[in-house]
């Protein structure tokens, strides 16, 4: 179904992601309406409308749908269940089944590997037993996960040792998780592509992505030929998993490159953080082309308009170099209007376009 320019668009989740889902639809003729439960979320401030709700309150979700023509999400921790309330009366892109599984670390690891993926060694856990014989079983040093809601190395835990497994077991509050052998890698890299509801799939250049604390710091393009070998696995392996799903939208997959492989790390049904240097940096950016598909556009080129693009977050009291980073020709400056530079909060991101756009 083609939703035409003048249609409005819903974005539950009031993020970063979902303002500037917001500034690209504005830019192609589109209203969109946030719905969050925050008082006054940043993505509301460039849109058209705002509902303010909980994410499990059904009734509400179903009074949003009932004023938009297509709906979206930014966040992916919010409980599918109740979006089926909202899916029932407007179409809901990208599909609750992908929310679902990329909810459950668990149940993503079994999915992708279900289609050729290779995660890290993995065990579930379901109390301190388990915990201990999982470290038996895969060794230390590995990482404890909440099997659901944790982002940016929120719901996770590193483990030296077997005599660290019960105060890691604490700290999880004894949530259902999963623990995973770290991984002795090279790079860090992730695939970001758009697939349309015919089928069409675009794919931008990988990144080559820096984390620190469990948060993104800096991404790069292009990867670099080193990371050849385990970029082209990676895509072939995203492209299965977005045509398994039946995907609409923007996915994006994370990855670690060890040697030429590709070991599979988490998915995300939605905008990425390690694609927003495709705003200055590629024909057609994530969040458009996010758009174009959710309603039935076609697909815009995804081709780097440049030999290098590097994006960087500004974390917490990092944004108070924006004068700084304003001198700067070449750098392209975006603050997402949040209140408050928190210790471990992305308050904005700045984008460097590197050497002369190619002929």
């Amino acid at each position: 179904m083609i939703h035409p320019p003048g249609s409005t668009i819903g974005i539950i989740g009031g993020g970063q992601l979902g303002r500037m889902l917001a500034v690209a639809a504005a830019r192609l003729g589109y209203r969109c309406h946030v719905y969050a439960p925050e008082e006054a979320p940043p993505a509301a401030e460039v849109a058209a409308c705002f509902s303010r709700g909980d994410y499990s309150d059904e009734a509400a979700l179903e009074r949003f749908a009932g004023q938009v023509d297509v709906a979206t999400y930014e966040f992916e921790n919010i409980a599918a269940g109740p979006l089926s309330a909202l899916a029932r009366q407007t179409p809901l892109y990208p599909p609750r089944r992908a929310l679902e599984i990329a909810q459950d670390r668990l149940d993503e690891k079994a999915f992708v590997s279900g289609h050729g993926g290779s995660p890290a060694p993995f065990a579930a856990v379901a109390d301190l037993s388990d915990l201990e014989a999982a470290l038996a079983d895969l060794g230390a040093p590995a990482i404890l996960k909440t099997r659901r809601f944790g982002y940016d190395g929120k719901g996770q835990v590193r483990i030296g040792g077997a005599g660290e497994a019960a105060a890691a077991w604490r700290a999880m509050s004894g949530a259902p998780c999963v623990l995973e052998k770290l991984v002795d890698f090279d790079a860090e890299f992730s695939i970001l592509l758009c697939r349309s509801a015919a089928g069409e799939v675009v794919l931008w250049d990988s990144p080559r992505n820096l984390h620190a604390g469990g948060i993104l710091r800096r991404s790069t393009v292009p990867a670099g030929p080193a990371l050849r070998p385990a970029v082209a696995a990676a895509e072939a392996l995203a492209l299965r998993v977005a045509s398994a799903l039946d995907y609409v939208g923007v996915l994006a997959l994370e990855f670690f490159a060890v040697g030429e492989r590709a070991v599979f790390n988490e998915m995300a049904p939605r905008v990425h953080n390690s694609g927003h240097w495709t705003i200055e940096g590629a024909l057609t950016s994530q969040f458009e082309n996010h758009v174009r598909a959710i309603c039935g556009l076609p697909l815009g080129a995804a081709a780097r308009v440049a030999p290098g693009v590097e994006m960087r977050n500004l974390i917490g009291d990092e944004v108070e170099a924006w004068l700084e980073i304003l001198a700067e020709p070449a750098a392209r400056l975006h603050l997402y209007g949040k209140q408050g530079a928190r210790p471990g909060r992305k308050m904005g991101h700045v984008t460097r376009l590197i050497g002369a756009a190619p002929a």
